[in-house]
């Protein structure tokens, strides 16, 4: 996977608490953010998963049940 480069401002606070959490931890600031939207993303992609689920027809689980009873597999 090749790097490109990403530059943005944040607030200062928020830089000086991102660079005292890193340095504590011995962790690199470049591959905390990178793994931070990656979550963040993902987070994403699963609500929209969530979204669409509820969208998607189902059926009451009284009537799976009396199916199955009917079946003689329960």
């Amino acid at each position: 996977m090749g790097a490109k480069q990403l530059a943005t401002k944040i607030d200062s606070q928020i830089k000086d608490a991102l660079d005292s959490f890193c340095q504590e931890r011995g962790l690199k600031i470049g591959r905390f953010i990178e793994d931070a939207i990656l979550d963040k993303l993902e987070e994403y992609e699963d609500v929209s998963d969530l979204k669409n689920l509820r969208k998607e027809t189902y059926r009451p689980f009284d009537d799976i049940l009396k199916e199955l009873k009917k079946s003689g597999k329960v």
